[in-house]
Order: C-alpha cells, then sequence, then structure tokens
C-alpha cells in the first residue's frame, strides 16, 4: 500500500459554540486521487483550511510526510508542496493570465525569467498559453478556472488541495476541468479535492471520505461509499447512489 503523504489525525475545529470538524481522521497516499464529499454544512472547506493554514485546529493534528504542519503559517505548508485553490476564482484583474500565473511559481523561485518560463508552462498545460498576455479580468469563468489550476501548478505542488473547480461549470466545461487534472495527477502530483459534482468524483477518485455535521462518517471506493446506507440517507437521498 503507498505510503500516507497526508495524515489527519483526530481533527476538531470549534467556533466558540459552533463544532465544524469533530474527531475527524483519514490519509491521502502517496500518488492518489482522494475526494472528500458531504451536504453543505458538513466541515469540508474547514477542514481544507486547517489543512492549508488557514485555520489552527481546536485538537488533533495534521501532519505532511511524517512533519507535523497543523497550526504552522499558510506559508510555510505552501512551501513544503501543499498548495491549494479556492472554489470563488479571484485572478488578479489588474494583471494579465501570465503575471497572474508567475504568483504561483513564485513560491519556487525569485527570479522573474525562471518564474515566467514555470507559468508557461503551467498555462500551456491548461489551454491557455494563447491568452498568456490577456488581462485576467477577460477571461470567461471557465478559463479563470484553468488560470486558478495554471497558478497553483506553478507553485509546483506535491499535494494539490482542490476546492470544487466545478462550481458554475456547465457539464463540457466540467469535463476538461476532469481531463486537465487526469494529466495533472498522471504527472505524479497527489490530489485531495472537495466535489459536489458526483459524476466528477466517480471519474477521477480512487477513495472518498465522506463528511457530515462536521464527523466522518464513511471512508472507501466510490462504489463502497455509494453502497454505504449512512451515506445515501445524509447525503446522497434514499434512492440515490454515487454509481
Amino acid at each position: 500500500m503507498p505510503e500516507a503523504m497526508l495524515a489527519v489525525r483526530n481533527l476538531t475545529k470549534a467556533f466558540r459554540g459552533l463544532i465544524a470538524v469533530k474527531d475527524v481522521s483519514f490519509e491521502v497516499r502517496q500518488g492518489e486521487i482522494l475526494a472528500v464529499i458531504g451536504p453543505n454544512g458538513a466541515g469540508k472547506t474547514t477542514c481544507f483550511n486547517l489543512i492549508a493554514g488557514a485555520l489552527k485546529p481546536t485538537s488533533g493534528e495534521i501532519l505532511f510526510k511524517g512533519e507535523r504542519i497543523s497550526g504552522r503559517m499558510p506559508e510555510d505548508i505552501a512551501d513544503r508542496g501543499v498548495i491549494r485553490t479556492f472554489q470563488i476564482v479571484r485572478p488578479m484583474r489588474g494583471m494579465t493570465v501570465l503575471e497572474n500565473a508567475m504568483i504561483g511559481a513564485f513560491c519556487r523561485t525569485p527570479n522573474v525569467s525562471d518564474a515566467s518560463d514555470i507559468a508557461i508552462s503551467s498555462l500551456a498545460r491548461f489551454g491557455l498559453r494563447p491568452k498568456a498576455e490577456m488581462s485576467a479580468a477577460s477571461l470567461t469563468l471557465p478559463d479563470r478556472k484553468m488560470l486558478e489550476l495554471a497558478r497553483a501548478v506553478s507553485a509546483q505542488p506535491k499535494l494539490l488541495l482542490l476546492d470544487e473547480v466545478m462550481a458554475g461549470l456547465r457539464p463540457s466545461e466540467g469535463d476538461q476541468i476532469v481531463a486537465a487534472i487526469k494529466d495533472l495527477h498522471a504527472s505524479g502530483v497527489t490530489v485531495l479535492l472537495i466535489e459536489h459534482v458526483m459524476r466528477v468524483v466517480m471519474a477521477l477518485a480512487q477513495r472518498v471520505v465522506v463528511l457530515h455535521h462536521g464527523e466522518k462518517i464513511a471512508e472507501g471506493t466510490p462504489t463502497e461509499v455509494g453502497n454505504d446506507r449512512a451515506v445515501i440517507e445524509s447525503y446522497l437521498g434514499k434512492r440515490a447512489k454515487l454509481a
């Protein structure tokens, strides 16, 4: 079995009287795509924010390659290779597409020429190379999603955290994102994603973790999770399944 790249152990986050994440544990194995699913308010994004360093846990710990990263600053975590995207994409509108992608590259090099080369390569991966000199403000939503991925990939992630990258996209547009993520994964990047679109989960994930009211209620392959009674009743609906 591949080794765990990321280990989340008994993670809890409380906001005064509200417990957003409660005693959650799971691992992301080297080289896999793991999906975290659950209804709105399940604690998925809070869990992401804890991993990325935007929030500090109330209790529990997060290990990346055996090193405790919980409680560290986001830039320290990013420097170790844990890079995230955001569900609501907000590129720097006064900058070009290339300059936006270079922001990620500056995580790895202070040299402008080198950062430009890295960013151009990332833009090419996501079909944005011809739009490199365009203003980011002029991009359509699908292209802004691709730019968000290109910026993250320019930071050369070891573990990429994808927060609902399909949100707001039509199925055909989502298919392009799925193909891009598959290509990225094939290049050796481990992926942890939050996603609501179940056909995307089926297309991408080797394993799935299900959160509900801040707690983990299931973990397994997409088929196993889709047949889990607790998941069907609490999230998918009594007549629905993942597969």
